[in-house]
């Protein structure tokens, strides 16, 4: 089955966030750019759920492995409690409380709120002025919702597009 998923940009920001879905996209690592107050994490991004059509046969999803990074992160807190598979999977990644900053010489954006990334085995809050979300390859189409090391490039926290997509 081929299917060719126009992806509407490389970057999605936190002025996309509305429009995101993020339910079941796996964590596979975090890194912390103490020096730039930046929480970068690796995932595989779900941009579509296709259901079947012939009954008795499973979803497939286009997924590509992605580089969120939240800027501007300070009071991060992660409560993980992990019995099952050393997996993280995303339930829900939402924001709150909305403050207007006033400290213009320090930062370029004029709003910072809470994230709480609500996972399967655990909550990981902070607060943060928003984010970008690098799309590495094209999605690829496959039964599972994770793609598997070898054809997602390992972990990386590379910000930029890996192939001409």
């Amino acid at each position: 089955m081929e299917n060719k998923y126009i992806m509407e940009k490389l970057i999605w920001t936190e002025w996309d966030f509305d429009k995101m879905k993020w339910q079941n996209c796996n964590i596979y690592a975090f890194a912390f750019d103490k020096y730039n107050y930046k929480l970068m994490i690796d995932i595989d991004y779900i941009f579509e759920r296709i259901s079947s059509k012939n009954e008795g046969e499973y979803y497939k999803f286009l997924v590509s492995p992605a580089t969120l990074v939240f800027e501007n992160v300070h009071k991060l807190e992660m409560h993980m409690d992990s019995n099952s598979d050393l997996e993280i999977h995303i339930n829900k990644v939402y924001r709150e409380e909305i403050k207007h900053l006033s400290i213009k010489d320090y930062v370029s954006k004029r709003v910072e709120w809470k994230w709480i990334i609500d996972t399967k085995e655990g909550k990981i809050s902070f607060y943060s002025t928003g984010f970008n979300m690098y799309i590495r390859r094209q999605p690829i189409l496959q039964q599972a919702q994770g793609i598997e090391f070898v054809k997602r490039g390992w972990i990386s926290f590379y910000q930029g597009s890996l192939d001409n997509l």
